[in-house]
């Protein structure tokens, strides 16, 4: 995996699901991912090392067995087990039938939790649990084998096109699932949401250029008289439309230059002080992110110079076209 073309790095997991308890009557599911433990030359596939809040991923627990757990920060909370604590995780992974009962006799790990991870999304920060690789590995009855092989691109947007060609490469019965393919309804739902916000933005945009036109015909009957006093002195029509022309640009550019500074402002303001808190249960994370797109800027950007510079048409017009002697008829 690790030779193929835009590949970084890769690492076996394990996923598997357990029921976890602390030693009293409350329990519940949980994921049990197995990763490497943390140390030199561990290769750092995922990001979920650097969000540990106390403790580590090196899993090392006090009988020296590497027995530790990671625990989601709202997963440790809704069972109050925080680092020196111990907890229980069964699973059916490799278990017996029962001759008696018929049911699978479940399997028991004893483990002491070494850590807790925030990631800021709930479904990970809630339902997750992190143990060593070869603990899971027990856990799930998996023996020496394990679920899948994390790998890291150069590129997240060539991750899909990496797994494509990963798959050709292994063949059957191999598969590959890229991120953006895990999380596809989320997606989906804000390419619609994103799609809603530019029809939102194209209209205040036009609001804007109605702006600059009611500005520039004002403009026009207000200078009516310097503008036939050019036009007498001899300055062509296209002369004329080219002040105009030139004025709304000026205040379409102004205003573009202006709304930059406000918005970028804004922007890092939301992602750094994370000053828009969200409800982690409705919408998966606990703040909005704001994420700078440099080709949506400059679409937006060049979008606004250009209906300003739409808007100049009409009132340029309408000042081109005044007659001189019309103009200072009454003057």
């Amino acid at each position: 995996m690790r030779r193929q073309p835009g590949v970084v790095t890769a690492a076996p997991f394990v996923l598997t699901e357990a029921l976890m308890t602390t030693g009293h009557d409350y329990a519940g599911g949980v994921y049990v991912v197995g990763l490497l433990p943390q140390g030199r030359g561990v290769p750092e596939v995922t990001s979920i090392r650097s969000h540990a809040t106390s403790g580590d991923f090196r899993f090392a627990s006090t009988d020296g067995q590497h027995r530790g757990v990671v625990l989601g920060k709202l997963l440790a909370a809704r069972f109050n087990r925080w680092p020196g604590d111990s907890i229980n995780l069964l699973s059916a992974g490799g278990g017996k039938i029962n001759a008696v009962t018929g049911g699978f006799v479940p399997r028991v790990e004893r483990f002491e939790v070494t850590g807790i991870v925030a990631t800021g999304m709930y479904e990970y920060d809630n339902a997750y649990a992190f143990v060593a690789l070869d603990k899971a590995q027990q856990l799930a009855g998996l023996g020496q084998g394990v679920t899948g092989i994390e790998v890291k691109t150069t590129d997240r947007w060539a991750a899909s096109a990496i797994a494509t060609r990963l798959v050709a490469t292994l063949g059957w019965p191999y598969r590959t699932v890229d991120w953006e393919e895990q999380n596809s309804s989320l997606f989906q739902a804000l390419k619609l949401e994103k799609l809603g916000m530019g029809v939102i933005l194209l209209l205040i945009v036009l609001v804007a250029a109605f702006n600059i036109v009611s500005t520039l015909t004002m403009v026009v009957a207000d200078k009516t008289k310097e503008i036939g006093i050019l036009k007498a002195m001899g300055m062509p029509a296209h002369s004329i439309r080219r002040i105009f022309f030139a004025q709304g640009l000026v205040i379409g550019v102004v205003g573009t230059l202006l709304g930059l500074l406000l918005g970028f402002t804004a922007a890092i303001a939301l992602d750094k002080y994370k000053l828009i808190a969200l409800d982690p249960a409705v919408y998966f994370i606990d703040h909005l992110p704001v994420a700078t797109e440099p080709r949506d800027v400059l679409w937006i950007v060049v979008s606004s110079i250009v209906v300003a510079a739409i808007a100049t048409v009409y009132p340029s017009l309408q000042a081109s076209r005044l007659f001189p002697i019309d103009a200072i008829r009454h003057e």
